[in-house]
């Protein structure tokens, strides 16, 4: 086997997985995971709590147990 040869099953190895990778993301089963995914920045604080939030409350928390190292 040649260097040409290994190129070119590359090459279709390559375009297989990017055909199989368009159909999986364009497949109408996939379609309501997509939708529900492009919905979640218009998602209420309510019901998903927004990550620097979440993460401002636990630096709070760990300002409030204070450094005891020192």
């Amino acid at each position: 086997m040649d260097m040409g040869t290994f190129r070119g099953i590359t090459t279709l190895l390559i375009l297989i997985a990017f055909i199989g990778i368009v159909a999986w993301a364009y497949s109408r089963r996939r379609k309501k995971d997509f939708d529900e995914a492009a919905n979640l920045p218009f998602a209420d604080d309510d019901e998903m709590p927004n990550r620097d939030q979440a993460s401002r409350n636990e630096a709070d928390s760990r300002h409030d147990r204070g450094d005891k190292n020192r």
